[in-house]
């Protein structure tokens, strides 16, 4: 008898995914299988929306590295389980510079290649690089990857693109992803060649092996200072990218209407958290691609914990429950919305006091938002998280839980009032919900407003059940509030003004939709 435990030992892990398969595989099976299909659809798609926005984005890092190669991967699929992958998100800057979004195009690679020398002479007229843009198009019916390949087969995941209709689409030249290699190793060792760190190792690999071919030392540096670039390239949104923001915004809007109407059934439900967080779920699924990330639905003390994304507590009566949540639309754009919303529809007095003080502390940063000094000056960044903390650290004294005066504690070398706002005031928003991360500290954090910049005011006060220096009618409680800005030539503009957030408006908007 034939020992099968031995047979299967030495069969190689990664062979052993298909030992539950089934599939034909004569000869007769693949001509039967890839015959009598009707034509493929005529025409070519119209150009995207984004694909001017994008094109400005290309020629914009082109002129910060001329003369140079620069590699962009969208990234691969990643495995979520065994044969099952997490759905795709392109890379962000892959996003940014070629308009796709949604979960388009894994293993993609985007490449500029330089039009003019590193003096900036040029090669040939036109921009400082033409893209292309490499990708796996769809296999002819006749391949075994038509029916066989679950990742990429158009029996299993639809119907890809052609090189054809890419080009069609976003206005870029495009090239099988086979091709990539030789394109990259071309004269790499007369042109420096920087790769988007840790977006895809596989085609890091590649520059990598090419550079090495070449004679030529990698330099991690080079390949940072472009990731860099690409960051601080999204600090400034052009109106096409706003328009997204808004999208994102008027659907997170509906997002939090639904979440308000599921409050019954959620204080009925042993994890009414997750009921919470379903009802926004199925709206980012229909208005947009999706969440922008985990949301936030976290009811009484929950709310403390500031990354609160196991929402399996309850849903109580008389509570408040934070709720952290935006939606993504298709071109990745998201929104990133936080109101505190009292579950009975009613704020309690010592709910009241906590909310208002949170609510000044939002509008203090807002208004500092809008200063346009006579001279044309603006605020810095940090100063929207200053102004916040000002009207905190004063009502914290107030409320007499300060061992200092609301001044000191606003010194460096004070901060207590901090012990109950760990997190900063804002940050930049965009097509990553913490945009530009990667940005220098003097473009970001020391940077003075732009018009174009979008980003977030969300100051909030944390006051944990177990914690003994808060008085005790307080306890438990936790508030944020946080919108979504858009600087003007005129100061700035609330993207989420309709989404209500004064006391009075909270709770007309909660009683309304709990009565529909």
């Amino acid at each position: 008898m034939t020992d099968q435990t031995t047979e299967s030992a030495d069969q190689p892990l990664e062979d052993r995914g298909s030992n539950r398969s089934q599939r034909p595989s004569s000869q007769a099976f693949r001509e039967f299988i890839g015959s009598n299909w009707g034509p493929r659809p005529e025409g070519l798609p119209e150009r995207m929306e984004s694909a001017d926005s994008a094109a400005i984005h290309r020629a914009a890092i082109g002129a910060k590295f001329p003369g140079e190669r620069l590699v962009v991967p969208a990234g691969q699929l990643v495995v979520r389980s065994n044969d099952t992958d997490y759905r795709f998100r392109p890379h962000s800057a892959f996003a940014h510079l070629t308009g796709l979004g949604t979960d388009q195009q894994p293993d993609a690679v985007l490449v500029l290649e330089p039009n003019v020398t590193s003096t900036g002479e040029p090669v040939s007229e036109g921009e400082t690089h033409s893209a292309t843009l490499y990708f796996r198009p769809r296999a002819e019916r006749d391949t075994e990857e038509f029916y066989a390949d679950s990742r990429y087969g158009e029996l299993w995941v639809g119907v890809r693109p052609s090189l054809e209709e890419i080009e069609a689409a976003t206005g870029i030249s495009c090239a099988h992803i086979e091709t990539f290699g030789d394109a990259v190793a071309k004269d790499a060792g007369q042109v420096t060649v920087r790769v988007v760190p840790q977006a895809d190792e596989a085609v890091t690999a590649v520059v990598r092996k090419a550079q090495q071919e070449a004679g030529v030392s990698a330099e991690e540096a080079q390949d940072a200072a472009l990731a860099e670039a690409l960051s601080e390239l999204r600090l400034v949104k052009d109106e096409w990218e706003i328009g997204e923001m808004r999208k994102a915004v008027e659907a997170t809007r509906a997002g939090f209407e639904a979440m308000i109407r599921s409050l019954p059934r959620a204080t009925e439900h042993p994890r009414g958290e997750r009921v919470i967080e379903g009802a926004f779920a199925a709206v980012s699924r229909e208005e947009g691609n999706g969440l922008g990330y985990d949301t936030i639905a976290a009811s009484g003390n929950n709310a403390n914990t500031l990354h609160w994304i196991n929402n399996d507590g309850e849903v109580r009566r008389g509570d408040m429950i934070l709720i952290d949540a935006g939606v993504e639309v298709d071109s990745l754009y998201t929104a990133d919305i936080t109101r505190t919303i009292p579950v009975d529809g009613r704020f309690t007095e010592p709910q009241r006091k906590v909310y208002q003080a949170v609510l000044d502390a939002a509008d203090a940063s807002f208004a500092r938002a809008q200063e346009v000094r006579s001279d044309g000056g603006r605020p810095r960044f940090r100063e929207l998280h200053e102004a916040a903390m000002e009207v905190l650290a004063a009502r914290l004294e107030e409320w007499g839980m300060l061992p200092v005066s609301a001044q000191e504690s606003l010194a460096p070398e004070g901060q207590y009032h901090r012990r109950w706002m760990v997190h900063g005031t804002s940050h930049h928003l965009g097509i990553d919900v913490h945009d530009c991360a990667q940005a220098r500290r003097d473009m970001y954090l020391d940077g003075e407003l732009e018009p174009g910049m979008v980003f977030t005011i969300e100051p909030g006060l944390y006051f944990r059940a177990d914690d003994l220096a808060v008085p005790e009618e307080m306890r438990g409680m936790a508030v944020r509030i946080e919108d979504d800005i858009v600087v003007t030539e005129e100061g700035a503009v609330r993207l989420s003004a309709e989404i209500p957030r004064e006391v009075a408006d909270v709770e007309a908007w909660v009683q309304g939709l709990l009565a529909e």
